[in-house]
C-alpha cells in the first residue's frame, strides 16, 4: 500500500493515507479487532465521502490495523444496549452501515478491500461491498451474526448470495461458521489469497495498475457494474435493518451476547 497512514482528523479510529492517486483508509480499533461502533462507522463514512469528491483519489483501498480486518459490530457496546432494551446503540450502526456499502458500490473509484486478518460479520460484509478482494493467507471470514441471535446487517444478504448462490450463502447464514482464505478463493468470495510477506506490495501493485489507468473509462466500467443496482441494494439494507432491530430486541439476541461473553455455547429459545 501506499504512503504510512497518518491520523486522520475524523480522530483516531481511522488512519488515511493519500499518495499518487491511491487513498487508503484503515480501520483502527486493533485492541478491539477493528470492531464497529459508532464512531468508527461514522468516520469511515466520512472519509468515503471524502474521497469520492477528490478528483485526485483514482483509487481507494480499505483495511484494518492489527490481525483483524474487521470483527464485525462491537458487541460490548450493543450488550449494554440489549440489556435495558434501548436501541439507540444499533440503530445508528446500522444507518452508517447502509451508508458505508451503498457509497462504497456508488462513489466513482474502484474500491479494495485489503483483507489483512479476520472479516466476521459486518466486518465480512465491507469486505463484500468492494469491487475487489485481496486476502492474506490467514484470513478468515464469517457470516456469525446468528452465533449471538442477530439477523446480518451492512449488505450481506445483497451481496453475498450473488457471489456464491444462495444455497451455500444460506449455509453460511445458518451456521455462522468461519471459513478460511482459501475456501472464500475457491467460492468466489476473494480475487486473490497472498503470503503475509507480500501482502502488502501485491495490494500495493495492484491498487498502482487502477490508478495509473484511465480514470475515465474506468469509471465508467465501475458504474455499468453497480449502478443498476443501487435501488435493490437499498432495499435489502431497509430490510436488514428492520430485521436486525427485531431480533436485536429478542430474548434469543439476549442470550447470545450473554454466552458470547461468559464463553458458553447459547440456549436459544426462538422467543
Amino acid at each position: 500500500m501506499s504512503n504510512s497512514p497518518q491520523p486522520a482528523q475524523a480522530g483516531p479510529v481511522i488512519l488515511e493515507a493519500k499518495h499518487e492517486g491511491i487513498a487508503t483508509l484503515v480501520m483502527n480499533r486493533p485492541e478491539r479487532l477493528n470492531a464497529l461502533n459508532n464512531e468508527l462507522a461514522m468516520a469511515v463514512n466520512d472519509a468515503l465521502s471524502r474521497f469520492a469528491a477528490d478528483e485526485a483519489v483514482r483509487v481507494v483501498v480499505i483495511t484494518g490495523t492489527g490481525r483483524a480486518f474487521c470483527a464485525g459490530g462491537d458487541l460490548g457496546a450493543l450488550g449494554k444496549g440489549r440489556q435495558s432494551g434501548a436501541t439507540h446503540e444499533l440503530e445508528p450502526l446500522l444507518r452508517a452501515g447502509m451508508q458505508m456499502v451503498l457509497k462504497m458500490r456508488t462513489m466513482p473509484q474502484p474500491v479494495i478491500a485489503a483483507v489483512n486478518g479476520a472479516a466476521a460479520g459486518a466486518g465480512m460484509n465491507i469486505a463484500l461491498a468492494a469491487d475487489i478482494r485481496i486476502a492474506v493467507e490467514e484470513a478468515t471470514f464469517g457470516q456469525n451474526f446468528v452465533k449471538v441471535g442477530l439477523f446480518p446487517d451492512y449488505g450481506g444478504t445483497y451481496f453475498l448470495p450473488q457471489l456464491v448462490g444462495p444455497a451455500k450463502a444460506a449455509e453460511l447464514f445458518y451456521t455462522g461458521e468461519m471459513i478460511d482464505a482459501k475456501t472464500a478463493l475457491r467460492l468466489g468470495l476473494v480475487n486473490q489469497v497472498v503470503p503475509a510477506a507480500q501482502f502488502e506490495a501485491e495490494v500495493k501493485t495492484l491498487a498502482q495498475k487502477i490508478a495509473q489507468g484511465p480514470s475515465l473509462a474506468i469509471r465508467a466500467v465501475k458504474k455499468a457494474l453497480f449502478a443498476g443496482e443501487e435501488k435493490e441494494l437499498s432495499r435489502a439494507l431497509d430490510n436488514e435493518v428492520r430485521e436486525q432491530v427485531r431480533c436485536y430486541l429478542s430474548e434469543d439476541c439476549n442470550e447470545g451476547i450473554r454466552a458470547f461473553f461468559e464463553k458458553r455455547p447459547a440456549k436459544f429459545q426462538g422467543k
